[in-house]
């Protein structure tokens, strides 16, 4: 399996990461995924209601994953400090978010819920976000969620062959603090395949050095990566409280999520994971 080096800015240093180049059949596989994870969110959409739970989201989702022959690659994901979590998805309501866990609070008018999905079918990953609205939204939601949505088609047109890592991060920054919000630093995007969670990274926002020409920062055909904005209302800053999931906006104002699976071509970006033409969110 070909790779090539990253190099990725951790802890005031640069490291150097891989990136796993994938083949067409490993492309083909992965759209495979994503495909149905495009048919969960379309699920989701048509759940996200008043009165509904994220639990019962989270149970049709499950069902239409395991009638696939796949399985969640959420599922018993395991970070430092936690439990494994508990979800065949995240669902994370207004302040959360990312990380939130489905559960049987009936959802309100109003409340904006970010649905994000994996899919682990015949050993390949297919993710994908999106946050819906239950009911109708207020003037800012309806603002924070254009801003989402803008930011993550920007982040998709800045993703060019041999193009830079930092053009995707630049643009999705630039476009959510134009329209007067922040985008989230400690959670980004990422390389996908068989893990969950690949390199190279992908923030949404510019890191010290990241313009710079380093060669292991170059979108080669045969990447596949996630680009993911988290939109915040207010501060860009989160805070998780120790052992939990869920990730809060710390001023606890709203959080917009929104994310596409994408592979580098050698003459174009393809989004993996967008819906069919009979599909919409």
């Amino acid at each position: 399996m070909a790779s090539v080096p990253f190099f990725r800015w951790r802890r005031g240093v640069w490291d150097v990461g891989r990136v796993i180049l994938k083949s067409e059949r490993q492309i083909a596989l992965i759209r495979d995924a994503c495909k149905v994870v495009s048919e969960c969110l379309h699920i989701a959409r048509d759940l996200v209601k008043p009165g509904n739970t994220t639990l019962q989201i989270e149970q049709a989702i499950a069902a239409h994953i395991k009638r696939n022959g796949g399985t969640s690659p959420f599922l018993g994901y395991e970070l430092p400090g936690k439990a494994p979590f508990p979800g065949w998805v995240c669902s994370s309501v207004n302040s959360v978010v990312v990380h939130g866990v489905p559960d049987e609070t009936p959802l309100q008018e109003g409340d904006l819920v970010s649905i994000d999905c994996g899919v682990r079918l015949n050993g390949y990953i297919g993710d994908s976000a999106w946050t819906f609205v239950a009911g109708k939204p207020d003037a800012a939601g309806e603002r924070l969620l254009k801003a989402g949505q803008d930011a993550l088609w920007a982040g998709i047109a800045a993703a060019k062959p041999r193009g830079k890592v930092a053009a995707i991060s630049k643009a999705v920054q630039t476009l959510v603090e134009e329209r007067g919000f922040s985008v989230v630093r400690d959670y980004v995007g990422h390389g996908v395949g068989q893990s969950l969670h690949e390199e190279p990274q992908v923030p949404n926002y510019v890191k010290a050095g990241a313009l710079l020409p380093l060669v292991g920062d170059v979108l080669r055909p045969g990447t596949v990566i996630a680009i993911e904005p988290m939109v915040n209302e207010g501060t860009y800053e989160v805070v998780c409280e120790e052992g939990e999931w869920p990730v809060h906006t710390a001023d606890r104002k709203r959080s917009v999520h929104f994310e596409h699976t994408v592979v580098v071509l050698a003459d174009r970006v393809e989004i993996l994971s967008l819906p069919s033409a009979t599909q919409t969110f």
